[in-house]
């Protein structure tokens, strides 16, 4: 028997909350290389990317009224990507290197524009491998600001997933919202690390990281079920929404690909053929992962 979106919902939230926990606590069990980290930040980018493009602005188009068309979906796709974009001017998160590799073995190449130091930025603090007695009082609320941009950022995520489901509220064949589900998966286990890893680089003990880790798992379902259940209260002008909602995750989704998360493996010098076949990876299985979806889920207008 085929599952409804809400219990699909259900338990696209309970994966996600529970890998994320997991990403918390992976830096006491595996050490992350630097240059899995990359293969992975570079596979999720492709993803992001195809599924912004593929899934999300597609669905936000034919969702709209014929009155709108694409041009209320653009609209909403790039207050999207500037105000994901604003965010990470302000808080500067997704601390994504979590090795002593990068400043031992590899060249980077980094140009000046993409000046990793930060210097006098609160949210770039050192890497869990400095010795917690090593660093300064004032890094010990560096993860703040940190957790204030990914926790933004990964309600917006929740509202994506929120609003694919409640596009397809009614269907019951096939994976629906399975792309941006993914996405977000396979995101949310490195911003998990992000945090607790700059937290132990503070000093914070290891029940606080655990509590910080908690609260921002639960935070993406937190935003998908509140949009997916509180979005019906609009009544006529709910599919407006979800519309909207989505057209603005797509914009979200394209600034972190292409402004974050790509940048980061651009200026990496070292293993290029990887990392490019990687991009490309995600991006094929955001266009593959269309055939997991209903026949025609971006093809019916309101």
């Amino acid at each position: 028997m085929s599952l409804t979106p809400e219990l699909l919902l259900v338990a696209y939230c309970v994966a996600i909350a529970l890998l994320s926990l997991a990403g918390g606590l992976l830096p006491n069990w595996v050490r992350m290389t630097h240059t899995r980290t990359q293969l992975v930040m570079s596979f999720v980018s492709g993803l992001m990317l195809g599924v912004a493009f593929y899934h999300l602005l597609p669905h936000s188009i034919a969702l709209q009224p014929r009155e709108y068309g694409a041009d209320a979906s653009v609209w909403w796709l790039m207050i999207g990507l500037i105000t994901m974009l604003l965010l990470l001017r302000m808080f500067h998160f997704h601390q994504h290197d979590f090795s002593e590799e990068e400043h031992e073995h590899h060249d980077h190449d980094h140009s000046h524009a993409h000046d990793h130091d930060h210097h006098g930025d609160a949210a770039a603090a050192p890497t869990a491998l400095v010795p917690a007695q090593a660093v300064p009082a004032a890094h010990r609320l560096s993860w703040v600001g940190l957790a204030l941009g990914l926790g933004v950022h990964t309600l917006i995520d929740g509202v994506a997933l929120g609003a694919v489901m409640q596009g397809e509220v009614g269907r019951s064949a096939g994976l629906l919202g399975v792309g941006v589900f993914l996405a977000i998966l396979l995101h949310k286990p490195l911003d998990a690390m992000s945090i607790t890893t700059i937290m132990e680089a503070g000093g914070w003990s290891r029940r606080s990281r655990s509590l910080a880790n908690l609260g921002f798992a639960l935070l993406c379902p937190l935003g998908a079920l509140l949009f997916f259940f509180g979005v019906d209260l609009l009544g006529d002008a709910r599919h407006h929404a979800v519309a909207g909602a989505l057209a603005f995750s797509a914009g979200a989704f394209i600034c972190i690909a292409l402004s974050d998360l790509l940048p980061e493996v651009h200026f990496h010098s070292h293993d290029r053929g990887k990392l490019t076949l990687a991009f490309l990876a995600g991006i094929i299985l955001a266009y593959a992962i269309g055939g997991l979806e209903p026949a025609g889920v971006h093809m019916h207008g309101v």
